[in-house]
């Protein structure tokens, strides 16, 4: 399916990779990449860590911006290539093709009977807690450092927004499908509240 957004290409894809090694494993394992689900939170985990106490540990604000960029960005690469793949099945990136168009592919693997072994609850839930908390975190960070008038930490922070912001919107893709379907969705939740009000008026006159 090839929809237009922004003048850029987007395609809702399958993820067809041959990396489906957990199939035959047990139903009963809770966590089948615990590698996986570590660093999934771990560079995002130290990165906030750092941020709220490295002032108490160095005086210096070059070593601590520069520790905390390369943790958000190893975090990102990790959870933008690893994580989602392998612990709940979605994948996201760009492209360029030969006309110099940017096409973004939001891929996830096609429903199955051997879902429930390829994803594990477990694991899914530590990915998406993780995905959606701490780019709040960070927001609430920025606010923070913007009203407290810690103009040098704003950019810092600007950066964790961005950077787990984007993995954020971009796995929400991959999991509810495009913007259309986003906005076909609401338009059918708001026509059902419409309808049952309206039906519930009628029976009470």
């Amino acid at each position: 399916m090839l929809q237009q957004d922004s003048n850029d290409d987007i395609e809702d894809v399958s993820l067809f990779d041959a990396e489906e090694e957990t199939t035959g494993r047990s139903k009963k394992s809770k966590i089948r990449h615990p590698v996986a689900s570590f660093f999934h939170l771990f560079f995002r985990v130290s990165a906030i860590i750092v941020y709220l106490l490295c002032e108490l540990f160095s005086s210096s604000f070059i070593a601590c911006m520069v520790t905390i960029i390369l943790l958000l960005s190893c975090d990102f690469w990790a959870v933008k290539n690893v994580t989602g793949r392998l612990m709940v099945g979605l994948r996201w990136w760009n492209h360029i093709d030969e006309d110099g168009k940017s096409h973004w592919v939001f891929e996830s693997r096609k429903a199955s009977p051997q879902d429930s072994k390829t994803v594990s609850e477990a694991e899914s839930r530590i990915f998406w807690l993780g995905l959606i908390a701490c780019p709040v975190l960070w927001v609430i960070f920025a606010f923070s450092a913007l009203f407290s008038f810690r103009v040098k930490w704003l950019a810092v922070v600007i950066m964790g927004v961005v950077l787990q912001g984007a993995n954020l919107y971009g796995y929400i893709r991959c999991k509810v499908g495009s913007r259309k379907n986003l906005t076909s969705m609401a338009t059918s939740y708001l026509g059902k509240q419409f309808l049952r009000q309206t039906t519930g008026d009628d029976q009470t006159s």
